[in-house]
């Protein structure tokens, strides 16, 4: 096939924006029982999460209409969903109550509310099955607080306190014998990444806890998640205190080294965003199943019992939420070349056989694969990226051009961009756009080094990588850098508006539903991010000034080129006042701006119409300031 020479950023494609979109499908929390394997599945088609049932070869969604699974604890949830002896309990997205629902071999019962405190949400369930109770951390929304605390709710709807006090809990977990309960905790202004701390406690026969033990964190200097206890009793949790989030196990009342893995310099985790992550699974023998974090990548991995290491699934970039049985290990599993996937990997051939997902949207000649590149930032420092150049069977950039760039800041901040097939970025370099996925220095998945940069640098490390990486890519050849572009959602979006206030020499950026003033999200924001921004940026008032200077809304003037911004009308993290007072503020400086609202979306969006939308608009804006015209 001859190939059409079109400029750079104007190239057609038959990978539209609503394909792009209905690609966005995704998956969530495994849990192997009842003869099979459960799921979570979001469809962005009609935004809900919905409960999937594998079983001898036949996938059935167990979820009726009105229901959804989806915790809101934390605002970011996270174990939506246990397995119980009688089928499933969940947490509904609409009441955030929990709900059991009865699973019988193909059949499933309508849901029946076990819980009614409407002031209340719940996530992080797990089932304690010597008692018939679902364990949880619950949320509690006074008038004038918002308290945490981990309760015990029986399959008979009887409600028990376990454990309350700290601003803070995750991961309650009992041992095999239901005799021994471990938790992680923190206290404000900690951040789950920053510093946590891990408590045990025994289970007495009525159900209450025993006097609890401080196992790790007391002084509040690492970072410790998913504590998990071993067949023959074992604890064990990952912390960073040797600087990587790797395994260590019980030793008395403290907590020693897995030996095998105390010379890595690997994560093993990602950032604790979300309640019930499963990134490692220690096996009977002492042997482990566990994910691993290299240069971005989150690779599979069995170590047997003598120490010797197996990669499994290597064809996929990004492995997560671990589950097991007797003959399967199971993970969500992405890939550059295709959507996410629900494998299960046989146990003692590695063979793989794909149980939801992993559809391959582009053949091999249109897909545009992540080239992984570091480059010089800061003080003799380093930072990392994902390159994408523009791919397109049909099309080639006019002899000399080289293309635009569109660099991509990820949210959080203090989270990761992982090389798996992303449908929004195929949509750029479908189109001969160049797209630079950066995790600049404070994501996660580096260490904990890395990953404290941000800490009272925010507006200013983030914005000096992803200058780096533009610049990076220039002295290689691979870009224009005459033409680039920035854009990020949320904390990428604060990204993307203080690189713009830095006359950064970009050509224009998009915001979606990015912070335009941090002391406006501190006012409102939920309780656990309160302390967020201070560990980003510093107290508000000793440290005055460097809000000014680092607020998007102050700093508008120094903003000289184009902006689009994306905003939800519902949005509860940044209201769209705060984008509006942004818009119009850069409307009085002369700057040409365009703002989309949508009515029914809130902080993410997720219904497929205004996904579409939004990418298509964003890509008019940047063909517009590309000097020519063409079309998609």
């Amino acid at each position: 096939m001859i190939k059409t020479e079109t400029p750079y950023g104007f190239w057609m494609s038959e990978w539209t924006a609503e394909k792009a979109a209905s690609a966005s499908r995704d998956f969530a929390e495994l849990r192997a029982g009842h003869g099979g394997l459960f799921w979570i599945q979001y469809d962005p088609a009609d935004a809900r999460c919905t409960l999937w049932y594998w079983r001898n070869g036949t996938t059935q969604c167990l979820t009726p209409t009105g229901f959804s699974l989806r915790s809101r604890v934390y605002e970011y949830g996270g174990g939506a969903f246990t397995l119980t002896d009688e089928g499933v309990a969940f947490v509904n997205e609409k009441d955030q109550q929990i709900y059991l629902q009865v699973v019988d071999g193909s059949s499933a019962s309508q849901p029946a509310a076990l819980t009614s405190r409407l002031q209340c949400r719940y996530g992080d369930l797990q089932y304690d099955r010597r008692r018939g109770a679902i364990l949880a951390v619950e949320e509690a929304h006074d008038e004038e607080d918002v308290r945490h605390r981990v309760v015990s709710v029986s399959l008979a709807g009887v409600h028990q306190m376990l454990v309350e006090g700290a601003d803070f809990y995750a991961s309650p977990t009992l041992d095999a014998t239901g005799e021994r309960l471990a938790w992680i905790q923190w206290q404000r202004p900690e951040q789950p990444w920053t510093a946590t701390s891990l408590w045990i406690a025994d289970v007495l026969p009525d159900g209450r806890l025993g006097p609890a033990v401080c196992m790790a964190g007391s002084d509040d200097s690492e970072s410790l998640q998913q504590p998990r206890f071993a067949s023959n009793g074992d604890l064990f949790c990952l912390t960073d205190r040797a600087g990587w989030w790797q395994p260590w196990r019980s030793q008395g009342n403290s907590l020693v080294p897995a030996e095998r893995f105390a010379r890595h310099r690997f994560d093993h985790a990602p950032a604790p965003w979300q309640l019930a992550t499963v990134s490692y699974v220690p096996l009977t023998g002492g042997a482990w199943l566990l994910t691993r974090l290299v240069e971005g990548h989150g690779l599979l991995f069995e170590h047997d019992a003598e120490g010797s290491e197996r990669q499994l699934a290597p064809a996929y970039s990004r492995c997560r939420q671990l589950a097991l049985d007797e003959h399967h290990y199971y993970c969500i599993a992405g890939a550059p070349d295709r959507m996410p996937a629900v494998l299960a990997i046989e146990r003692l051939t590695g063979e793989i056989a794909i149980l939801a997902g992993g559809e391959q949207p582009l053949p091999a000649e249109q897909l545009s694969c992540a080239q992984p590149f570091s480059f010089a930032t800061g003080q003799e420092e380093v930072a990392h990226a994902f390159f994408y150049p523009p791919r397109n069977a049909d099309c080639l950039g006019l002899p000399g051009e080289k293309p635009p760039l569109v660099v991509f800041m990820h949210g959080g901040p203090t989270s990761a961009s992982y090389p798996v097939f992303d449908p929004r970025i195929q949509y750029w370099t479908q189109r001969g756009f160049a797209v630079a996925d950066v995790n600049y220095r404070g994501s996660s998945g580096f260490g904990r080094a890395y990953r404290q940069r941000l800490r009272g640098e925010w507006g200013v490390v983030d914005v000096e990588d992803a200058c780096a990486a533009v610049q990076a890519l220039a002295v290689r050849g691979q870009i224009d850098s005459a033409r680039t572009f920035i854009r990020g959602s949320s904390a990428g979006g604060y990204s993307a508006l203080c690189a713009l206030a830095a006359d950064a020499g970009f050509t224009g950026g998009a915001s979606l539903y990015g912070v335009s003033d941090p002391m406006a999200l501190r006012r409102v924001t939920h309780k656990f991010e309160a302390d967020y921004l201070d560990w980003l940026i510093g107290d508000p008032e000793r440290d005055a000034q460097r809000y000014k200077e680092r607020t998007p809304l102050n700093n508008a003037a120094r903003i000289r080129v184009p902006v689009i911004f994306f905003q939800g009308a519902l949005d509860a993290v940044v209201l769209p006042e705060q984008t509006e007072s942004m818009v119009d503020a850069l409307r009085e400086q002369g700057v040409r701006v365009e703002y989309c609202l949508y009515p029914q979306e809130r902080h993410g969006f997720r219904q497929a119409a205004n996904l579409a939308d939004a990418l298509e608009r964003e890509c008019r804006f940047y063909m517009s300031l590309l000097g020519r015209t063409g079309g998609q």
